[in-house]
């Protein structure tokens, strides 16, 4: 990637972020008062999760707007590990979101009741403009987390799938509990949906930690990326005395490699730096969004005391 293109990278984000913010407290305000009208145990776990994900939008959309602002030369991988840090506290909050959803779906098995029809009629409207706006996001975070590893944009788009799909849910916990209302099972529709939703953030929510606290705790790289850096390794077999190991880390959508060879002693500086150039060179051609770093060493324990 060049040098120009980089500060754009933030600005995009930015905008993105901000844009799902919007959607997102535009479409919690009707929301809350379609609860308070219907009794809606289902559409109060959806509210109370959307709250905390709109918190977590608006972290995001914060973090974003400082990255964009600041000075990228301050700090080498912190930058990155900001938006890392983001995606897990997206997590989190998913979690704590499970506990209020399944807390509520079980006193509603408890204390069955009806829902408001009133409210229900206004909820059913809501919703069905909520799954568009909320569907529409869903794609548009999608196509952009593709372009580039991002974990704001993939926690991000994972938030608005989840939020999709429970609206889906409570759309039809609406219709079926108006529809079926003469019927005392009809009671069960809104804890179960609830349930439902509890399931689907607890696997997200999953998913986006642990993927999170792998790129904090510097996960080795993917096996593929390891096979293409021995691939190009066994093309310089001549050029190097001993190979003595990888070190590698992510940060935000880049990951850092650094590679420690050893050389011939009696080679020329010149000669190394020219072989090192160039395998450089092709290993960042085959490792998108890559800085390869070709460490000459003579120790083998050298490498050893660098993990420690």
């Amino acid at each position: 990637m060049s040098p120009s293109s980089e500060p754009s990278l933030p600005s995009s984000k930015e905008k993105t972020i901000f844009h799902s913010f919007l959607v997102a407290i535009l479409i919690w305000i009707p929301n809350i008062i379609a609860v308070m009208l219907s009794g809606s145990v289902t559409m109060l776990a959806d509210v109370v999760k959307d709250g905390n994900e709109l918190l977590s939008t608006f972290m995001a959309w914060m973090i974003i707007r400082k990255l964009s602002k600041g000075d990228h030369s301050t700090y080498d991988y912190g930058m990155g590990k900001f938006e890392t840090i983001t995606g897990l506290i997206t997590g989190i909050v998913m979690f704590i979101s499970l506990f209020l959803v399944f807390y509520s779906s079980i006193s509603r098995i408890l204390v069955p009741a009806q829902i408001h029809e009133e409210g229900a009629i206004l909820g059913i409207i809501l919703y069905i403009i909520s799954i568009s706006a909320t569907a529409r996001q869903w794609r548009k975070m999608h196509q952009e987390s593709k372009k580039e590893h991002s974990p704001i944009l993939e926690s991000q788009w994972r938030l608005f799938r989840i939020k999709t799909i429970s609206d889906i849910l409570v759309l039809g916990t609406l219709v079926a509990s108006t529809v079926f209302q003469e019927f005392w099972w009809s009671d069960f529709f809104d804890p179960i949906s609830s349930f439902i939703i509890g399931i689907i953030l607890l696997l997200s929510g999953y998913h986006i930690i642990f993927s999170s606290f792998q790129d904090l705790l510097d996960k080795t790289i993917d096996e593929s990326y390891q096979f293409l850096i021995l691939q190009d390794l066994a093309e310089f077999f001549d050029e190097y005395v001993a190979f003595h190991g990888v070190k590698s880390r992510r940060s935000g959508n880049r990951v850092f490699i650094e590679i420690f060879l050893e050389f011939d002693g009696d080679r020329k500086m010149g000669d190394v730096q020219a072989v090192i150039n160039r395998m450089k060179s092709s290993i960042e051609q085959k490792i998108d969004k890559s800085t390869i770093s070709i460490v000459p060493t003579s120790n083998p324990g050298s490498y050893e005391k660098i993990m420690r």
